[in-house]
């Protein structure tokens, strides 16, 4: 039986019971699952192994890969700008980045751009290199040459290798510092945080292994009824979903466990966390944590209001998306719906946080086993979802 570490505040017993079961009844390999409540840790806990082929073990610090988890970093940096005044939700994204204007993308705000209401879900270049995403203008260059795919503003399709780039230039044009050192500087940097969109050298030796989920599991997966037209569309180089998501993008699951994927700055789809920072960083976003606070209540009620609800024009399934978050609504949300208020990010690696304000919840969760559902958690997720709610209700 896989020992799991770390302490739980009274009341909060169960939550270790949950936890404990991801390793006996549902594969857990290694994993980290944190919860602040109104600026405190109440559940701190990991287990496992960090790399099962040299049985390195998991540690309270230990890093693992968290897929689109990691756009809220990205969504964050350029919400705390809106915080000082500096972005305007309301402005063209042009006023920011000029260049962003061509191919009638003019009239695109900020607010449309975070609803992933803005038609640029695809890279729109040749496969993107690592030498691209090490430069990150090729990337930046294209996207605001790019025409939209839908009118912006009309509907709402998940830019899931795109949106960390179109909010990161957002950023570096006001701030004139790259995402990661404005993340380090305002963020990261005043929380004592393990989050990163490029990973310093020096933490490398704390990266989990990603352990593949097996073909098995994946079809399995894959045949959830909800995913059919999604995993349809996936299959014809015609649809939008397949140019969106394989056409141009050529970090894969293959690459999971190479360094030099997390060295450079792709914070649509590659950046790492510990699951203590990831609930430390959601819990600081609404309310005071060791002094800092991330945003004032009246941006945390217009993050979490839905600017997008419907059927996603990639994902082909219902989605809800807040200001760069999601919230509850559809099968890529793995809470439960009813709890109003929530958003969050979820990832392929299994990973997912959220933040709750009406019951000062802050959450993360970091395994190394990849989830067999794509995005929106698996059994594992939503058993600790559960298991809180319970503790706190």
């Amino acid at each position: 039986m896989t020992h799991v570490q770390g302490t739980v505040a009274p009341g909060f017993e169960a939550v270790r019971e949950a936890f404990e079961r991801n390793f006996t009844d549902s594969g857990e390999v290694g994993a980290g699952f944190t919860v602040y409540r109104h600026g405190r840790p109440v559940v701190d806990l990991w287990g496992g192994e960090a790399d099962p082929d040299t049985h390195r073990p998991w540690n309270r610090d230990t890093l693992a890969a968290i897929a689109s988890t990691c756009k809220t970093f990205a969504s964050g940096a350029l919400l705390r700008l809106v915080e000082r005044g500096e972005v305007d939700l309301e402005a063209p994204v042009a006023r920011y980045w000029p260049e962003f204007a061509q191919n009638g993308k003019s009239g695109i705000t900020v607010r449309t751009l975070l609803a992933h209401r803005a038609g640029l879900p695809s890279m729109h270049m040749r496969p993107v290199t690592w030498e691209d995403l090490r430069d990150w203008t090729p990337i930046t260059e294209t996207l605001a040459a790019a025409a939209p795919e839908w009118p912006p503003g009309i509907r709402h399709g998940y830019h899931g290798v795109t949106i960390g780039h179109l909010t990161g230039e957002i950023v570096r044009r006001v701030t004139g510092m790259t995402l990661s050192a404005f993340l380090e500087a305002e963020i990261t940097g005043p929380l004592s945080l393990d989050c990163y969109v490029r990973v310093p050298d020096a933490a490398l030796p704390r990266l989990a292994k990603m352990v593949l989920p097996d073909e098995q599991s994946v079809q399995l997966g894959m045949q959830v009824p909800e995913m059919a037209d999604f995993v349809q569309a996936l299959g014809d180089p015609d649809t939008l979903s397949y140019r969106a998501f394989y056409g141009s993008v050529t970090q894969q699951w293959d690459d999971s466990n190479n360094p030099r994927t997390y060295q450079v700055e792709s914070p649509s789809m590659d950046g790492v966390a510990s699951a203590h920072s990831l609930a430390r960083y959601f819990a600081a976003m609404i309310g005071e944590v060791d002094g800092v606070r991330l945003f004032s209540p009246w941006l945390v009620d217009k993050i979490r209001t839905p600017q997008s609800d419907g059927i996603d024009e990639l994902l082909k399934v219902r989605t809800a998306w807040g200001l760069g978050f999601l919230v509850p609504g559809g099968p890529f949300w793995p809470a439960p719906e009813h709890l109003k208020g929530m958003f969050g990010g979820s990832g392929a690696t299994g990973s997912f946080a959220f933040a709750d304000p009406e019951r000062g919840l802050g959450f993360g969760y970091v395994p190394n086993r990849g989830s067999e559902l794509l995005e929106g958690g698996d059994f594992r997720v939503r058993s600790l979802v559960e298991a809180v709610y319970k503790a706190v209700l």
